[in-house]
C-alpha cells in the first residue's frame, strides 16, 4: 500500500510547486531593504542624535557662566524630548508625506503617528521607520541650535513653547520645500544636508529672538568669559564626530557619495578651524581654544549643504571662507548690529549655512573638482540665492511673530534678580557645582 501512495504524493507535490510558483507574491515577500544601507543609516541616526545629546549641550554649556550651565543642558534635553514627540504626531507628515493633501508648500496629515507605515515600507533602500528616525534627529537639533541665542536670560516655559511652535510653523515647511519634493526642490536648489533647512533657518531665527529679547544684563561691559572652555571643546569634538552622520548619512546609502561627503566634511572643519585661529591670532593677539573650535563648527556648517556635491578642493576653499567670513560675521553682529546673539548662532550657523549654499553653485562644477550639476554655474547661483533669500525671510518673519506670541502668553525674560542669581537655581532649583 505504501509503495502506491508515494508516486501520488510526489505528483501532488510537483503540481503544488508549479501552482505556488506562479501565484502573485504576498506583501511580506516585497523587495527587502538593503541591509548595508540600513545598517549605515542606523549608525548615522545615532551620530546625529549624539550631536545634540550630549554634543551641542556641552558645547553651549561650557560657553555660559557657571550659574547658568544646567539651564542650557535642560533646554537642549527638553527640546529633544518635545521635538521627538511632535515629529511623531505631525511633524514628519508635514515635512515628508506625499500624495493626498501634499502640495509644493507642505506635506500632509495622513502620516500622523506614522499611520500606515509598516515594517516593510521603504524609503529608497531603507525602512521608512529608519528614514523617519534619521530626519527626526535633524528636527531635534535645529531648534536646539537657537538655544545659543538666548542663554542666561529667557524663561524656561518661553524656551520650550517657542521651540515647539517654531518646529511646526517654520521648520517643517522648509524641510518639505527642500527635501520633501516641495517647490524649492523643483526649482533645483541644492542643499545636501541642511545649509538652508537647518543652519540658515536656525541662524536667522536666533538673530530675531536675540533682538526681541534684548541683551544680557551688563552686556557687553560686565560679562565674564566662558566658564569652561574644556567642556566646550569636548562638546565641539562630539559635534564634529556626529557631523559625519549628519552629512554622510544624508546620502541615504552606504556608497561612494557617503564616503566623499565624509571626506569633505572633515577637511572643511579642519581648514576652517585653522583659518579662524589665524584670523583671531592676528586680530586679537592670541589664539584661543574657544576660537579654534568655533571655527571648526563654522566649517562644518558651511560644508553641510555642499557635502554631497563638491570634492576636496571645494571643501578646502569652503573651509577657508567659513573661517574668515563667519569670524567677521560674528563680529558684525556683536559690534555693529549690537544684538546679543550670545553664542554666535547667526554668525556661525546662519552665515556659514548661507555661505555654503552659495559656494555650492561654483564648487559642484566638475571643472572645480565637484561631482557635476545639470545647470550652468550662473543659473545654479541664481537658484541658490533664491533659496537663501526665501528661507531667511520665512524664518525671520515667522520667528518674530512666534516670539511675540510667546511673550504675550508666558513672558520672555526672567527678572533682573533671577538673572543675577542665575537660571540654574531660579528656573530649575539646581546648581552645577558645589563650590
Amino acid at each position: 500500500m505504501s509503495r502506491r501512495v508515494v508516486p501520488w504524493t510526489l505528483a501532488a507535490s510537483l503540481v503544488g510547486s508549479i501552482v505556488l510558483s506562479s501565484w502573485p507574491a504576498a506583501a511580506d515577500d516585497a523587495a527587502p531593504a538593503n541591509s548595508g544601507d540600513t545598517a549605515w543609516m542606523l549608525v548615522a541616526t545615532i551620530l546625529v542624535l549624539f550631536m545634540t545629546l550630549p554634543g551641542l549641550a556641552l558645547f553651549y554649556g561650557g560657553l555660559v557662566r557657571s550659574k547658568n550651565v544646567l539651564s542650557v543642558l535642560m533646554q537642549t534635553f527638553a527640546i529633544t524630548c518635545g521635538a521627538s514627540t511632535l515629529w511623531l504626531i505631525v511633524g514628519y507628515g508635514l515635512s515628508f508625506a506625499n500624495g493626498g493633501e501634499a502640495n509644493p508648500f507642505s506635506g500632509g496629515f495622513h502620516k500622523i503617528f506614522l499611520d500606515g507605515v509598516g515594517l516593510t515600507d521603504l524609503s529608497g533602500t531603507i525602512p521608512e521607520t529608519v528614514f523617519f528616525m534619521f530626519q527626526m534627529t535633524f528636527a531635534i537639533i535645529t531648534p536646539a541650535l537657537i538655544v545659543g541665542a538666548y542663554p542666561e536670560r529667557m524663561k524656561f516655559p518661553a524656551v520650550f513653547l517657542f521651540s515647539m511652535l517654531w518646529l511646526l510653523v517654520v521648520y517643517t515647511p522648509v524641510a518639505h520645500w527642500v527635501w520633501g519634493g516641495g517647490w524649492l526642490a523643483e526649482l533645483g536648489v541644492k542643499d545636501f544636508a541642511g545649509g538652508l533647512v537647518v543652519h540658515l533657518n536656525a541662524g536667522v531665527a536666533a538673530l530675531v529672538v536675540a533682538g526681541v529679547l534684548g541683551r544680557r544684563k551688563g552686556h557687553p561691559q560686565d560679562l565674564s568669559t566662558p566658564h569652561n572652555p574644556g567642556m566646550t571643546m569636548a562638546g565641539a569634538s562630539m559635534l564634529w564626530v556626529g557631523w559625519f552622520g549628519f552629512n554622510a548619512g544624508s546620502a541615504l546609502t552606504a556608497g561612494g557619495n557617503a564616503g566623499m561627503a565624509m571626506l569633505v566634511t572633515h577637511i572643511s572643519a579642519s581648514v576652517a578651524g585653522l583659518t579662524w585661529m589665524a584670523v583671531q591670532w592676528r586680530h586679537r593677539g592670541k589664539p584661543t581654544l574657544v576660537g579654534i573650535v568655533s571655527g571648526s563648527i563654522a566649517g562644518l556648517a558651511a560644508i553641510t549643504p555642499a557635502s554631497g556635491y563638491v570634492g576636496p578642493y571645494g571643501a578646502l576653499t569652503i573651509g577657508v571662507g567659513a573661517g574668515v567670513v563667519c569670524y567677521f560675521g560674528s563680529e558684525v553682529v556683536k559690534r555693529f548690529i549690537k544684538v546679543d546673539d550670545s553664542l554666535d548662532v547667526f554668525g556661525v550657523h546662519g552665515v556659514g549655512g548661507a555661505l555654503g549654499v552659495i559656494l555650492t553653485a561654483f564648487f559642484a562644477s566638475t571643472s572645480l573638482g565637484g561631482l557635476g550639476q545639470d545647470a550652468s554655474v550662473w543659473h545654479q547661483l541664481w537658484v541658490q540665492l533664491v533659496g537663501v533669500a526665501v528661507v531667511a525671510l520665512w524664518s525671520g518673519g515667522l520667528s518674530y511673530v512666534i516670539i511675540k506670541l510667546v511673550n504675550a502668553a508666558v513672558g520672555l525674560r526672567v527678572s533682573g534678580q533671577h538673572e543675577d542669581h542665575g537660571l540654574d537655581i531660579t528656573q530649575h532649583g539646581e546648581t552645577a557645582y558645589k563650590l
